[in-house]
C-alpha cells in the first residue's frame, strides 16, 4: 500500500465526514480526473464525467437536487499502490419530486502517481 494512497483515502474521508466537498475537489482530485457511475443518468447524464470541472458539475446538481437527511462512510478499504474503496450510505429527498429514499454505493477511487484521484467510479444496487 502506498503511504502517498491511504494519505489521499483519509483525507477524501474526513473531507466527506465534515462536508468539505469543495476542499476535496481543490486538493485532492486531478484535473483530468473522470467520475463513472453505474449507469446513465435518468435524463439522459453519460455515466462517465470527464474532467475535474465536470465533476464539479455533477456535485452542484447533486447540491441542488436533493437535502440530504443523513449520511455515513465507512472506509477506506486500501487496495494495492493506487486504489481505495469507501462505502456511502445516504438518505436523501428529491427536492423536484419530494420523494425520500436511502441507498447504499460503493466508490472505488484510483490515484496517480502524484496523490491526486484521477478516476472515480460508483457501484450501486438497481
Amino acid at each position: 500500500m502506498s503511504n502517498a494512497t491511504r494519505a489521499t483515502a483519509d483525507a477524501l474521508i474526513a473531507c466527506c465526514r465534515e462536508n468539505r466537498t469543495e476542499e476535496a475537489l481543490n486538493t485532492l482530485y486531478a484535473d483530468d480526473a473522470v467520475s463513472v457511475e453505474a449507469m446513465a443518468g435518468p435524463n439522459g447524464e453519460p455515466a462517465e464525467t470527464a474532467s475535474l470541472e465536470g465533476i464539479r458539475g455533477k456535485h452542484a446538481w447533486w447540491d441542488g437536487a436533493m437535502e440530504m437527511h443523513d449520511f455515513s462512510i465507512e472506509g477506506p478499504f486500501m487496495h494495492g499502490d493506487d486504489r481505495f474503496g469507501v462505502i456511502f450510505e445516504m438518505d436523501v429527498t428529491d427536492k423536484a419530486s419530494g420523494q425520500r429514499s436511502q441507498s447504499r454505493e460503493l466508490a472505488v477511487y484510483t490515484v496517480n502517481g502524484e496523490g491526486k484521484i484521477n478516476r472515480e467510479e460508483f457501484f450501486y444496487t438497481m
